[in-house]
């Protein structure tokens, strides 16, 4: 019987082995450290888990030709510091408590165009995340609203109702406590392409995101539409998407759909976006597509693109590793160790490959032994023998590297600098050279993938170019063929890169002192919890200094900040162009593709966001995300972007207030009611609604030329409630008479407090107006409520629907076409207007 460790002995010895890092502690026995069925654990420290995974990776060896030993394959793997499987392949392998895969991604079938399609994907989708797999694919063959159906429906709802119901299966699909991954793809031909893409900002009644929390999406842009948008042409939407001859088709401007794309991104960093002509144009399983291994969806952060019952496993090298005198002025890059352990790294993923079906077949003989009848555990039965097929037909492999950030820095060199793109691409074909001799060495050893083909293959653009590096092992390839049928990808290394104590994958350093937020799983104990989403998700925070600064120190002897490589070279320092430089010069020599943020500042404008998205398209990029700071709640988040004031376990809401400024940009707007006069002064932070302050007139005094203007400055003075205003060179001020009385009524000032906390978390203008319209006429907040709502009327964008309040219909023509213009609801079918 195996000998056990309670929690506080587990995490005392493993804080130990991360030298105090208690992060890194939990994030070890949370996810990957060995647990018996009473939920002991069987692993004291990651030592125990590499000696594990080195016994089964030996014995996968011992079947081929010059076996690696036990020894070799430790050494490797101890201490994070030369490769790292990733996620279920450390928790997977060699684990004899819990039938689970090794894959850390899998793609299935788009849903057949029908109820028993759609559900049978809905289906597959659960067995998968049930064994701890993530999920991806595209529901680009689900027929758009509104056509017939042949059931009582009659019509289709289109993809919206079956997005919901995909987001939900993931968000109920348990994974030792962990919820699932799912990315949902879709064309950007198809005719519901407006509600896939704005789906996930639709809000409920308290201003929240509701519907499809549990996925990530994605769209397929063609190429085709790219050139419409530089072209401003028009582009046509069709379904069936692939259809020569299409049901349905409707033309609309490219640009218009763009535009919505880059502003949805902007607000909340989704829809992502694959260049999908990018994508199978050069990822090398898609010169087998006429077998069935074209590519269909991505994984759920896109980095590895797969065919229908594909899946893949991930394993990272440490870039930081290969670095010898790191951070002092003779550091250089072992680039022979680098390629020695590429191949390596590129061998123990064939083993996984093996193992994987080892495990696939456990999972296959316990359905086969389930009590279930034989028609009810049909459809999982037959999803894991194709994911079988699959991996042993392809032999598909996820080799990538992490610690590029850290790296870069140990070198002197500054993430994003001209110096950095030209070491990333160099560092990049490196790998992509050595995996590649890898794999068709061990196809002479141990045999290739079972659909192998040159004839299909030598005139693939990316494995020709590999295969032009060296004239030798371009020989070989066509003698011996190659082992894997896609071979290298950058995956997002969150929970790894706390293991290495690395920067995450490609990224640069985050910042170097932050919050970081893990996700509390029901069966957690032991926690705090520190933060709850939107979503009603738990988090526990803890606070971060990265790694690489202190190496630096030592090193260097230093203590200055601004004098080490990581000085402006973090995410809110390092400029967009910068950033996609990066990716691309890595995706030139990436098999799959590229999970990666692009990092924006919260003022950022939207066609900043648009010039990086063409930007990336244009170098050739597969994909591309991006993040502008405070637009969504994240992981990693800024010390300064937290609410210190109130306990961390009640910031319950998705957005948080910006930190304000001490000076603020100001609007005087002069109101009258019921023959009462209403002095209101509207603080703005990037050009939008911060906090109200004001009263009636006769208690504030405003020069005569700023009286229907603009001020320009509103300055913190003190700390009391009130603000003096720096109006101009000439040091006129506006002038409170009377700060006792500003407000006449001592509830209009707890009234404008609570606006202004609405305001600065992010809720939409419009839905408090409509709040504030509800109030009676008999009230005694009625006119204060009225001049509130005329003030807060201006700052509604144009546009913006105006039907959730009372509002639910045009009086004239009864359209449902409702949108606020100028402040005013307005009716976009006939014009008639609220105001007029």
């Amino acid at each position: 019987m195996a000998k056990t460790f309670t929690w506080d002995e587990a995490h005392s010895a493993t804080t130990e082995y991360f030298n105090g890092d208690s992060f890194a502690a939990d994030v070890f026995l949370k996810k990957y450290a060995l647990r018996d069925s009473s939920d002991s654990f069987v692993e004291k420290t990651p030592r125990d888990m590499h000696k594990r995974l080195a016994k089964e990776l030996a014995r996968i060896e011992k079947k081929y030709e010059n076996p690696m030993s036990e020894d070799e394959i430790f050494g490797l793997l101890d201490e994070f510091k030369w490769i790292i499987p990733q996620g279920s392949p450390m928790s997977g392998i060699g684990n004899d408590y819990q039938i689970q895969s090794l894959s850390n991604c899998f793609v299935i079938d788009s849903p057949h165009d029908s109820y028993s399609g759609i559900m049978r994907a809905d289906e597959e989708e659960a067995q998968i995340m049930k064994r701890r797999g993530g999920v991806g694919f595209d529901i680009s063959t689900i027929r758009p609203s509104g056509l017939a159906t042949s059931n009582a429906a009659r019509t289709t709802d289109g993809i919206g109702v079956f997005m919901e119901r995909y987001s939900n299966t993931c968000r109920e699909v348990a994974q030792g406590g962990r919820r699932g991954a799912l990315m949902l793809t879709c064309d950007i031909r198809h005719p519901d392409i407006e509600k896939f893409i704005t789906i996930k900002n639709e809000l409920n009644s308290h201003g929240e995101r509701c519907k499809v929390t549990g996925a990530n999406v994605s769209l397929k842009i063609t190429d085709k539409f790219m050139h419409a948008v530089m072209n401003d042409d028009d582009f046509m939407l069709q379904w069936p998407v692939d259809s020569e001859e299409p049901t349905v088709t409707k033309k609309i401007k490219a640009k218009q759909l763009w535009d919505k794309i880059i502003t949805l991104a902007w607000e909340s960093a989704e829809p992502g976006v694959l260049f999908w002509d990018s994508v199978t144009r050069t990822t090398p399983a898609d010169a087998y597509s006429d077998v069935g291994y074209g590519s269909v969806s991505t994984n759920p952060c896109s980095e590895i693109v797969l065919c229908p019952y594909d899946s893949c496993r991930l394993l990272l090298v440490n870039l930081l590793s290969f670095v010898d005198n790191a951070y002092k002025e003779d550091a250089e890059f072992n680039w022979s160790s680098f390629a020695k352990v590429s191949q390596k790294a590129q061998r123990l993923m064939d083993d996984i490959v093996d193992l994987e079906v080892e495990a696939v077949d456990r999972i296959i003989e316990k359905i086969d032994a389930d009590p279930e009848p034989r028609d009810v555990k049909r459809v999982e039965y037959m999803l894991w023998k194709k994911i079988k097929e699959k991996a042993i037909s392809g032999r598909r492999t996820g080799t990538g590297v992490t610690g590029l950030g850290d790296c870069l820095a140990a070198l002197s060199v500054a993430y994003g600098s001209e110096d950095s793109v030209k070491l990333t691409e160099e560092i990049y074909k490196s790998l992509a050279l050595n995996t590649y001799r890898e794999s068709v060495k061990m196809a002479k050893e141990r045999g290739t993938f079972e659909v192998f083909s040159y004839e299909k293959e030598k005139a693939h653009p990316f494995i020709s170019k590999v295969m032009e590096l060296d004239k030798d092992l371009k020989h070989d390839w066509k003698k011996y063929g190659r082992r894997n049928i896609s071979i290298t990808t950058t995956a997002p290394a969150g929970s790894v890169s706390t293991l290495t104590q690395t920067t995450s994958g490609i990224e640069p350093a985050f910042l170097l002192e932050y919050t970081r937020r893990r996700k509390i799983n029901p069966d957690d104990t032991n926690v705090t919890v520190d933060f709850v989403d939107q979503s009603g998700d738990s988090w526990h925070e803890y606070d971060i200094r990265h790694h690489g600064v202190n190496l630096w120190r030592s090193a260097t002897g230093k203590e200055d900040i601004e004098e080490s490589p990581y000085y402006n070279s973090t995410t809110d320092k390092i400029d967009w162009l910068s950033s996609v430089d990066v990716q691309a010069a890595a995706q030139k020599w990436v098999c799959h593709s590229i999970s990666k943020t692009c990092n924006f500042p919260n003022e950022t404008p939207k066609e900043v966001v648009a010039e990086a998205y063409m930007r990336a398209w244009e170098k050739g990029c597969k994909g591309f995300t991006v993040y502008r700071d405070g637009c969504r709640t994240g992981v990693l988040v800024r010390k300064d972007d937290k609410n210190d004031s109130s306990s961390r376990s009640e910031m319950l809401a998705d957005n948080h207030a910006p930190k304000r400024v001490e000076v603020l940009d100001c609007n005087i707007h002069q109101v009258r009611v019921k023959g009462e006069a209403w002095t209101i002064l509207m603080g703005l932070m990037n050009g939008r609604p911060y906090e109200l302050f004001g009263g009636l007139s006769s208690t504030i005094e405003i020069p005569k030329k700023f009286q229907d203007g603009k001020i320009l400055k509103r300055e913190r003075k003190t700390k009391r409630s009130f603000y003096d205003l720096v109006l101009g060179q000439d040091d006129e001020q506006l002038k409170i008479k009377d700060v006792v009385n500003v407000f006449d009524n001592p509830t209009h000032g707890a009234f404008t407090r609570t606006l202004s906390l609405a305001l600065r978390h992010g809720t939409p203008v419009q839905y408090v107006c409509e709040q504030l319209l509800k109030d009676e006429k008999d009230s005694d907040m009625f006119s204060f409520s009225r001049v509130m709502a005329r003030v807060l009327k201006n700052y509604i964008p144009d546009g913006t629907d105006a039907t959730a309040g009372d509002q639910k219909g045009c009086p004239d023509c009864e359209s449902s076409k409702l949108a606020y213009q100028q402040g005013c609801v307005t009716c976009v079918e006939c014009g008639w207007s609220l105001c007029s």
